[in-house]
């Protein structure tokens, strides 16, 4: 497939870097040489410099003959024209923008981007998305990363095994025995700095991170089974007033369960927009890393903290001086990857990656068949894949022993007519089937060429 990505920042380097590596054709556009420098020195991509919005910049980087195109630009602005572009002059078939802005975002606008206005096939807002991961880690405090699967129906979580983990010592095979009832699959473990697909004899060892796929209704037996008691949220701070911390504000607000919430905003203005905003929430003014404008918050009575400035370094720091402080939980937004090894050095207990959010939307639209999410794990170590079994695929009427996973690939869970089932060597997998698989980076190749269905389908 050729793709054009547009915009070397992170988010474009990361998409190009992992569009190559799947033997992709690859040409990245950016205004800065520098940029544009940097990825073709470093990945098998091309390059060209120029404003991705110029048809003689896309015409350049192949738009006749482009698949895709992705733009993830800093401008909003560029973006959308570049997608009008690509589509009005080259006839691009299948164009994807990320968008900050939330005032694009609102339904009541959404004709904005039919095909004979401002032709967007796919909509990425990196806001929305660690939004919703911010909820998630509140909703689920014991758990370091949680991500939904078939409709929410199951959910994939991290959890840190402690000293005091009744399972320890382990092996899978003996778990499913001992909790026949219990829907869960192990998907993956980290020991030390190695993940890795367990196999059924595999043990369980205290500091391990496991990740695992468990049917929404038996979550809280599965934090009880791992030893992780529950954990009340009645009072949240977040740190940074921006669209992503009022719109995480708003939603605990909207919660049937009442939830406490106070935000610090260190810009005055920013902070007044945000006190008139919200509705029950307390809005401070202050600076979220200064000692006394947390202790006024109230932070050794607070249950969660998240840390959503702009700056990464503004979010760690705060989360130190807040868990020094006495908060329970402290949850920081991360974008640089490089900063996740100091973040849990520093006994930040969960951090959100705005870029691997991003890239974890697009991936869904770039895979083959009919795959409905894409969610990565660590710096690109593993994908936790969600996709319909469709016809001729190699997985339809297969019993799941027959299949040839690689290595490094696990099928972890299995939705049929809406019922979340945990999978088994003797199950037959049919078409239209939702399938959930666990792959190592390395064999995400083959997954695909798994979920893929012969050219008679068509």
């Amino acid at each position: 497939m050729k793709v054009i990505v547009c915009g070397a920042g992170q988010v474009g380097w990361q998409i190009a870097r992992h569009l190559s590596s799947e033997r992709n054709d690859v040409t990245i556009v950016d205004s800065k040489p520098e940029l544009v420098r940097r990825a073709t020195d470093t990945l098998e991509v091309q390059g060209v410099v120029g404003y991705a919005s110029y048809p003689t910049i896309l015409d350049q980087a192949g738009a006749s003959d482009a698949d895709m195109i992705i733009a993830a630009t800093y401008s909003d602005e560029v973006n959308m024209v570049t997608c009008q572009v690509a589509h009005s002059v080259f006839g691009v078939t299948r164009r994807i923008a990320r968008l900050r802005e939330q005032s694009y975002l609102n339904p009541r606008y959404s004709d904005l981007f039919r095909r004979e206005h401002m032709p967007i096939d796919v909509i990425i807002s990196p806001e929305r998305e660690v939004s919703l991961a911010a909820l998630d880690r509140v909703a689920y405090p014991q758990a370091f990363d949680v991500h939904e699967y078939f409709q929410g129906k199951a959910l994939l979580i991290g959890l840190q095994l402690d000293a005091d983990c009744a399972v320890l010592e382990t092996s899978l095979r003996e778990l499913s025995e001992l909790f026949p009832t219990l829907r869960i699959m192990v998907a993956g473990v980290r020991r030390g700095k190695r993940l890795f697909a367990p196999e059924p004899e595999d043990q369980l060892f205290a500091g391990d991170q496991v990740y695992l796929l468990t049917d929404t209704r038996d979550v809280a037996r599965t934090f009880e089974v791992f030893g992780k008691p529950p954990q009340p949220q009645g009072r949240v701070l977040i740190v940074g007033g921006g669209n992503v911390g009022l719109t995480v504000a708003r939603a605990l607000e909207n919660q049937p369960q009442r939830v406490r919430v106070k935000v610090i905003e260190r810009d005055r203005s920013r902070a007044e927009a945000a006190a008139d905003g919200l509705k029950r929430s307390i809005v401070l003014h202050g600076d979220g890393m200064d000692a006394g404008i947390l202790d006024e918050a109230g932070i050794s009575k607070t249950d969660s903290v998240l840390l959503l400035t702009d700056d990464d370094r503004t979010n760690l720091l705060a989360a130190v001086r807040a868990k020094t402080m006495g908060a329970r939980q402290v949850i920081s937004l991360i974008n640089d990857p490089g900063l996740v090894s100091l973040a849990d050095a520093t006994g930040v207990d969960a951090h959100i990656n705005p870029r691997a959010l991003t890239i974890s939307s697009i991936l869904r639209h770039v895979r083959h068949g009919r795959v409905r999410s894409v969610y990565l794990l660590g710096d690109r170590e593993a994908e936790v894949i969600e996709a319909q079994v469709l016809g001729t695929s190699a997985l339809s009427n297969a019993r799941v022993r027959d299949v040839d996973f690689p290595e490094g690939a696990l099928l972890i869970g299995v939705s049929r007519k809406g019922e979340f089932m945990r999978p088994t060597g003797d199950m037959v997998l049919r078409d239209g089937d939702l399938v959930v698989i666990f792959s190592l980076t390395a064999d995400v190749p083959k997954v695909d060429e798994l979920l893929q269905v012969a050219v008679e389908y068509f």
